[in-house]
């Protein structure tokens, strides 16, 4: 048995007899990491906009980082984080004509509502 165990710990599989912890976390691209952690009624609005007009919502999001919204890019000046948005808006509204743009930008309305729900409970403390 004791074999067993440590052929599963070596591969790294949890075992009733220790205790490992796998940590996974999600690798963002730098356009997806730009989006903006928004109060969630802002996140709605934008997800509202880029379902009917693609684009628009993440257009809008763009501003929503020079009035101080935090995105996963810390170690960028806001500036920059702003012109990636507005590129990932301008690169929905461009490929919107073969509906690769509108599934991407109804995506991005999305993300933009999960991030703003993390945030929403991150601020009140739940988990």
């Amino acid at each position: 048995m004791d074999q067993k165990d440590t052929e599963m710990n070596e591969k790294g599989v949890s075992s009733s007899t220790s205790g490992v912890v796998v940590q996974v976390r999600e690798k963002k691209g730098a356009l997806r990491a730009a989006i903006p952690y928004m109060p969630f009624p802002v996140a709605v609005i934008c997800l509202f906009l880029n379902t009917f007009v693609p684009g628009l919502g993440t257009f809008v999001s763009a501003f929503t980082v020079l009035c101080g919204a935090r995105t996963d890019l810390p170690d960028r000046h806001m500036c920059c984080v702003f012109w990636l948005n507005i590129a990932a808006a301008f690169i929905q509204i461009i490929t919107a004509i073969v509906m690769v743009g509108w599934i991407m930008s109804i995506f991005w309305g999305m993300d933009m509502v999960i991030l703003a729900k993390e945030r929403k409970s991150n601020r009140f403390g739940r988990t």
